[in-house]
C-alpha cells in the first residue's frame, strides 16, 4: 500500500498526488467513484467501479445465459402481448 498526503482545499476540494492519478490513469474531467467506509474514503475510478459491478453480478449468472438474449426475449413477449 502506498501513502501519501493529501490537501483539503477550499469549497472541500481534495487534491489527488500525482501518483496517483497516473496510477489510475484518471485524467481532468474523469469521474471518479467515492465510497464512505466507517472513517475512511475509498476513491476508485469509474472504470475499476464499473468492472468491480460487473464482476459482482457475474457470480449471480450461472455459466452459458447470456441476460442481453434473455431481456430481448423479454422484451419481445412483452411485445407481442400488446
Amino acid at each position: 500500500m502506498t501513502l501519501q498526503s493529501a490537501k483539503i482545499v477550499k469549497g472541500g476540494r481534495l487534491i489527488l498526488p500525482a501518483e496517483f492519478r497516473r496510477q489510475l490513469d484518471l485524467k481532468d474531467g474523469d469521474t471518479v467513484v467515492i465510497e464512505m467506509d466507517r472513517d475512511e474514503l475509498h476513491i476508485r475510478s469509474q472504470r475499476a467501479a464499473i468492472r468491480r459491478l460487473q464482476e459482482t453480478v457475474a457470480r449471480y449468472i450461472p455459466e452459458g445465459v447470456s441476460l442481453v438474449d434473455e431481456l430481448i426475449a423479454e422484451r419481445r413477449a412483452e411485445s407481442a402481448g400488446e
